[in-house]
């Protein structure tokens, strides 16, 4: 078979005569229908579809007048005949092509117009049956999608309702429908039908338990275009279903350094969604503060002043209505980013007189969404889960001969859930449902503790009767001595080192009460 390069393919605008339409999303289909039969095209359709344009007192043709052969199986072969694909794919500027449709009776169609079932919303259902969501997967469609694609040069192919409006712009202009149209479309079209599939594929990885998957399928639609990446230089864009998840109403745009740290915001603040009132603030990704009390104001009040040069430029997040109050704390300094459950008016009121803020309201709880992270690497990329399960103290095992009081429990947890987020080595100091210092990114456990003690000291906080929490064990017992001169009383890290019984020791010489989780929870 010999190929010819695109560069010779005809680029002539195209005249439509005929159009075959079947569609599972309706939307607009009338006023499509409506125009192709005023611009003379004849209509050919099925099902639903031909109802649909027929009840609008439009002319249409049965595809089975086409084939000469009834819709069977219950409606699952109507279109796969060579009537109707030999008229797609027929080559209308090659002769040889159109001398053998004529000689079989086939009449070319210039255009396509074809969406697939509902697959993605079908198995997102509760307890939906493979049963049920296998009668979702189209086979007719995505054939003619993918033959009036391949063949672009001579038809268009229009696979969704969006498409509708600039093609009826084209239409009416008398020109033709151009070749550089056509081919934004096949494009398009390719883009439907890959959804489509990855959706199917990934759909039976699950149901067949097959773990890790033997294939990796990733369909993700183009969110929005995005100035730059993490630098000027690097472009950037952002895909995916974030406008579900989050509405930045107010503020310019949000860049890709902006959503990094939202990502780390909305992770963080998934901890304390039924907590009290709390505040999170985050700098390049990393919690700077974290705070929980009766009150959001005073909330914000124990973040801020766990370090108070960082959040400068960074970004709050609360897991509850943001009031006014708590609006006139943060508006004392430049924040670039708040999110929040919602707003009183009062607080909108004062938040939006500074046009550069972006304020952004969370719409979905982290927490019930099913996340895996992903991360690029050389060749290729890293999946996993996302680590979001919430601790469970009940799991929790005390392995010094003091155990904690009630209250230092509390403080306990409230670190254990805020280390989590903090990036290895990670090291966060806290008392009364506030950070006292955080140490985050070193090569060493004993450094991170350094750093989270000298922040605060800069900040004039005491560490005395502070619970210390480390994302991972600590391999020596000198981390523990440490922390005990800094002030901490209580410890809570995984453990599982093999030097864990000198570390429990030097945690008894000091009387601390130190926990087990047995999970770690390490951030690169």
């Amino acid at each position: 078979m010999s190929l010819k390069p695109l560069a010779s393919l005809p680029q002539t605008q195209l005249t439509v005569k005929r159009a075959l339409l079947s569609v599972s999303d309706k939307t607009g289909l009338a006023e499509l229908a409506r125009k192709l039969h005023e611009a003379g095209i004849e209509l050919i359709s099925t099902g639903g579809t031909a109802r649909v344009i027929a009840d609008e007192g439009i002319p249409v043709k049965d595809v089975s007048e086409v084939t000469g052969f009834q819709e069977c199986l219950d409606g699952r072969v109507k279109t796969l005949h060579p009537f109707v694909h030999g008229g797609i794919l027929a080559r209308t500027s090659h002769q040889d092509d159109v001398e053998e449709i004529g000689q079989l009776g086939i009449e070319p169609i210039e255009l396509v117009v074809v969406n697939l079932y509902p697959f993605k919303q079908t198995v997102a259902e509760d307890n939906i049956t493979p049963a049920k969501a296998t009668e979702f997967i189209d086979i007719g469609g995505p054939t003619m999608i993918r033959a009036a694609a391949k063949n672009f040069a001579h038809v268009s192919i229009l696979s969704s309702p969006k498409q509708y409006p600039s093609f009826i712009n084209e239409l009416e202009s008398g020109k033709g429908i151009s070749f550089s149209s056509r081919r934004v479309l096949a494009k398009d079209a390719f883009n439907h039908t890959a959804d489509y599939d990855a959706a199917i594929a990934n759909y039976f990885t699950e149901i067949t338990e097959e773990k890790p998957a033997s294939q990796f399928n990733v369909s993700l639609p183009l969110s929005q275009e995005l100035r730059y990446g993490e630098n000027p230089h690097q472009e950037a864009a952002l895909y995916g279903t974030q406008n579900d998840i989050i509405d930045c109403f107010h503020g310019k745009q949000l860049s890709y350094n902006n959503y990094l740290d939202i990502d780390s915001a909305l992770n963080i603040i998934s901890d304390f969604e039924t907590s009290d009132p709390t505040c999170a603030i985050i700098k390049h990704t990393i919690p700077c503060g974290v705070g929980v009390s009766d009150k959001l104001s005073e909330a914000y009040g124990k973040a801020f002043s766990t370090d108070t040069m960082s959040p400068f430029g960074g970004i709050i997040v609360v897991n509850k209505e943001m009031d006014l109050e708590t609006a006139e704390a943060i508006d004392k300094i430049f924040t670039e980013i708040i999110i929040a459950p919602s707003y009183s008016e009062d607080a909108l009121n004062l938040l939006t007189q500074k046009k550069n803020r972006r304020l952004i309201t969370l719409k979905k709880s982290v927490s019930k969404l099913t996340l895996i992270t992903y991360r690029s690497i050389f060749g290729g990329l890293l999946k996993q889960d996302a680590d979001l399960i919430p601790a469970n103290p009940e799991t929790f095992e005390v392995v010094t001969e003091r155990e904690p009081t009630e209250q230092e429990m509390k403080d306990l947890l409230f670190a254990w859930k805020v280390v989590r987020h903090v990036k290895s080595n990670a090291i966060v100091y806290a008392k009364a449902g506030k950070t006292l210092g955080i140490g985050s990114g070193q090569t060493s456990r004993v450094e991170a503790s350094q750093i989270a003690v000298a922040k605060a000291k800069e900040e004039g906080l005491s560490l005395s009767g502070s619970a210390i929490a480390s994302d991972a064990f600590f391999p020596f017992a000198d981390g523990v001595e440490a922390a005990a001169k800094a002030g901490a009383k209580t410890v809570i890290q995984p453990g599982g080192s093999i030097r864990d019984e000198e570390v429990i020791k030097e945690a008894n010489e000091h009387g601390m009460a130190m926990v087990f989780t047995g999970k770690r929870h390490f951030k690169h």
